[in-house]
């Protein structure tokens, strides 16, 4: 059996904050590492934590979650760091994934689908919520890829990643379309490292057409 996954959360809601932590200390397989109000606090924190995975709100005073993904992801190359937002705004969730978020998903996703996403993240994985998958392959195909600065996705990772989009979990995925789960996980890494939203800000830029 593998160990218990340690999460840090970092969100200046103190409420959300508080119903997280009880969470992650009510459910099997996962320890709550630690839990910060803000960015300052989770970049003076983190390492005394030794989480694995974070959950990380992207709006916050002090120091926003764009910026602390960015010198966590600095600080920590190894911390898997998922974000979590009310808004739906695709600049800002680009932003965070190219300052190196793992993935990215909505503060009202089910707790089972949030626990799910975080073992998914341990395991190498790249979850994102179907709405903000929706987003991803909605600017893919709006801005397309920029010369040797991306690949196109291939007809199975596009696939794939459109099922994501309709709100289909891997194993629901892998069932329709006769492949194995561990394939989907392949396949999702595959179409987030081509597009770039898990690499360096500069190459993500030229992706976008801002380059």
């Amino acid at each position: 059996m593998k160990n218990p996954v340690r999460v840090a959360l970092v969100e200046d809601d103190a409420l959300l904050r508080r119903r997280l932590a009880e969470l992650l200390d009510s459910s099997p397989g996962f320890v709550l590492a630690a839990a910060f109000a803000d960015g300052t606090e989770a970049v003076r924190g983190m390492a005394a934590a030794q989480a694995e995975v974070v959950l990380l709100d992207i709006r916050m005073p002090r120091m926003t979650g764009v910026e602390c993904a960015a010198r966590l992801r600095e600080l920590f190359p190894a911390l898997q760091i998922v974000m979590l937002t009310a808004y739906d705004d695709s600049d800002l969730i680009f932003r965070a994934l190219e300052n190196g978020a793992n993935g990215y998903l909505l503060k009202h996703t089910p707790p089972a689908e949030l626990l799910r996403a975080i073992a998914e993240v341990r395991d190498g994985g790249a979850p994102m919520s179907g709405h903000i998958a929706r987003l991803v392959v909605q600017s893919f195909h709006r801005r397309g890829p920029s010369g040797e600065h991306s690949q196109h996705l291939t007809p199975r990772e596009e696939e794939v990643l459109r099922l994501v989009a309709q709100g289909l979990i891997n194993k629901e995925i892998a069932e329709q379309l006769g492949i194995s789960t561990e394939t989907v996980r392949m396949h999702l890494k595959n179409c987030y490292a081509k597009l770039h939203v898990n690499s360096r800000t500069a190459a993500a830029m030229k992706l976008r057409g801002r380059g």
